[in-house]
């Protein structure tokens, strides 16, 4: 399959420039003005703009959570994927007690390869850090699975790692080229303000936030910085929702030390008082969706480049599910959605001047790409997958969930208006996504082997 793409703007990261793109198998084959297009397919861009798929980071697809599932499974999930421009997903596989990574990863794989229809990697959530484990950090890394999440929290879940956990696991990522990502919040806190709500009868959704406040998560944020700092190993901090812990972010990386830190679009577009409304159930997430202050210190946190990545923590569960929780908030199921939400939200920032679409490209797809080793992704550049989104700045769209192509009954996007909407999604050169339509295949999606990162 070959065609060009005219009369668009490409966007990168650092700049924008009026450009042709041909594509031929597969693969972004040259980029310029007046390329020789006879009998070649052409795909008329005009007054729109061409980005590379944008890269969720962090997604969790047919996720047993809560005594239930979420409400995505892989085909849903990477659909909604397509139509919103995300080219690729990272989903996450929770090892169990005794498996290797590798082990854990292979029936998870099974599960995704004939319903993806975009393409897809991993991180592996530990839960089992044993010495064989850690042994195993070097060869997973060059099967393509170089990133590995460990939970601050959950312990009566039996997931949760401790201080010894984690440093074990950064200063054995650091010599092996592997990087280790957190959720950070403080448990045992976490745990007596629950114990303390229970017993006043205080269950309504507004007690999740205030059980999970600022602290709860700076604290941890915190503590993780500085075992990364004190071991001067790579760290990636999940789904940062707080300012204390931004601030510690940006205090750690003009130290000098690696860094990372990653939001989501729920963070940046509502505030705690959502878990005030009638429906505030259907936005319970842990962490939570924190205050007006923390929102200002994550908007900050980008433009100052100390955010990395935007990524969506995809997680659904259908009304039914939220429901559980209506009367007690600790049975609320705890995620929201938002794959199909990403780019389109920060894509209409920047179409809004909040900010520049060379930082949304940057945080959704160029980043992402970096930082997890995707190489052959995130960018529009000669050599690259042509995994590309069609941008048209001039639509005015409204969010509704008749319109989205998850298999939840519900978005907490309900209403929000965007201008500016993604048109057409290509995933390596093949066209998934088509003016509101999806007109991808189950199966399509392939495993992106991520390459290790340089040791030092």
């Amino acid at each position: 399959m070959e065609f060009i793409i005219k009369g668009g703007t490409i966007i990168t990261s650092t700049s924008s420039y009026a450009a042709d793109v041909y594509v031929k198998d597969g693969k972004i084959a040259a980029i310029g003005k007046n390329l020789p297009d006879d009998g070649i397919k052409i795909i008329d861009a005009s007054g729109k703009y061409i980005l590379p798929g944008a890269i969720d980071a962090h997604t969790h697809l047919e996720f047993p959570f809560n005594g239930t599932m979420s409400a995505d499974d892989y085909f849903a999930g990477t659909r909604a994927a397509a139509c919103g421009g995300v080219t690729t997903v990272f989903d996450f596989v929770t090892q169990k007690k005794g498996q290797g990574i590798r082990e854990a990863v292979k029936p998870r794989n099974d599960l995704c390869a004939p319903k993806a229809c975009v393409d897809y990697s991993f991180h592996v959530a530990l839960t089992d850090l044993t010495d064989d484990v850690l042994e195993e950090f070097s060869t997973a890394a060059d099967a393509g699975l170089p990133s590995y999440k460990l939970f601050m929290v959950y312990k009566k879940d039996g997931l949760m790692m401790n201080d010894a956990d984690i440093y074990k696991a950064l200063q054995r990522s650091k010599e092996t080229g592997t990087l280790i990502a957190v959720h950070a919040e403080n448990p045992d806190v976490i745990d007596l303000n629950i114990d303390k709500f229970k017993k006043e009868g205080k269950l309504s959704p507004w007690y999740h936030y205030l059980s999970r406040p600022e602290a709860v998560e700076a604290e941890a944020d915190i503590r993780a910085i500085h075992w990364a700092k004190t071991l001067d190993a790579p760290l990636y901090i999940v789904h940062l929702a707080n300012a204390q812990g931004m601030q510690a972010v940006k205090d750690a990386v003009n130290e000098g030390y690696e860094i990372y830190a990653e939001t989501c679009p729920q963070y940046l577009n509502f505030t705690s008082d959502v878990y005030k409304r009638e429906d505030g159930r259907n936005f319970v997430c842990s962490p939570p969706i924190k205050g007006k202050e923390s929102q200002i210190a994550l908007w900050q946190g980008i433009e100052e480049g100390y955010i990395d990545t935007v990524a969506t923590d995809h997680c659904p569960f259908k009304q039914e599910q939220k429901d559980w929780g209506k009367d007690d908030f600790t049975k609320i199921p705890n995620g929201c959605m938002g794959v199909e939400n990403l780019y389109p939200y920060m894509l209409s920032q920047a179409n809004k001047g909040i900010i520049s679409f060379q930082k949304a490209v940057e945080l959704c797809a160029e980043n992402p790409a970096r930082i997890f080793g995707c190489t052959e992704k995130g960018a529009v550049e000669v050599g690259k997958d042509a995994d590309i989104a069609i941008y048209d700045p001039n639509i005015d769209f409204t969010i509704t969930n008749a319109k989205m192509h998850s298999d939840c009954d519900y978005t907490i996007w309900e209403g929000t208006k965007l201008q500016g909407y993604i048109t057409a999604t290509y995933v390596r050169g093949q066209q998934v996504f088509k003016d509101g339509k999806f007109i991808g295949e189950a199966g399509f999606g392939k495993f992106i082997k991520c390459q290790p990162r340089p040791i030092a």
